[in-house]
């Protein structure tokens, strides 16, 4: 058996790819989807950072609740930063998480440090929510024209951090009447 045969062949264990077949040769990320994903990498990973910060420092009435919920949205964005690094990657592009980047490329505004109250951390933690998803609507279109299924992935990002922002600021709303 020559080696061609041997790649297109079904193997004992399992069916071998061909050269064709492999991912590495699929859909490559032009630098605008690149540029676009990597602005909201920089987003997710800065919000998973700045929840950590209110979590440890939230003080106050319903700080267990606070406290919770900020591990959520943490979780959350953990989540979506490591899926949206992950699709960078089999897209060939390179993500760049590194604090250095986060810190010079967020849209988020700086936390503040120390004891913050359980009332302005909802706050805080609402317009950070609000931000990340502001980066994710303001490429969506470039994205979506490049890549649809990206897009998708943002969706779904964009529907649980809104949800988790209607869910903070709710803390504050008083009924209309």
């Amino acid at each position: 058996m020559d080696n061609a045969t041997a790649r297109t062949s079904p193997a004992k264990s399992g069916a071998q790819t061909t050269r064709l077949q492999n991912a590495e040769h699929g859909f490559t990320a032009s630098k605008e989807l690149t540029a676009n994903l990597q602005k909201v990498l920089v987003d997710l990973i800065e919000l998973a950072g700045q929840g950590k910060q209110a979590h440890w420092n939230v003080v106050g009435t319903n700080f267990r609740d606070t406290h919770r919920i900020l591990d959520e949205i943490i979780q959350e964005a953990r989540s979506a930063s490591d899926i949206i690094a992950e699709r960078m990657r089999a897209l060939h592009a390179i993500p760049d998480g590194r604090s250095a980047t986060v810190s010079k490329a967020t849209s988020l505004p700086e936390y503040p440090a120390g004891e913050v109250s359980t009332a302005q951390t909802t706050d805080l933690i609402t317009v950070r929510l609000d931000a990340a998803v502001a980066t994710m609507r303001d490429v969506h279109d470039e994205v979506d024209d490049e890549d649809p299924t990206t897009a998708d992935l943002l969706h779904q990002v964009i529907a649980s951090l809104e949800q988790f922002a209607w869910m903070v600021s709710a803390e504050h709303r008083i009924p209309k009447k």
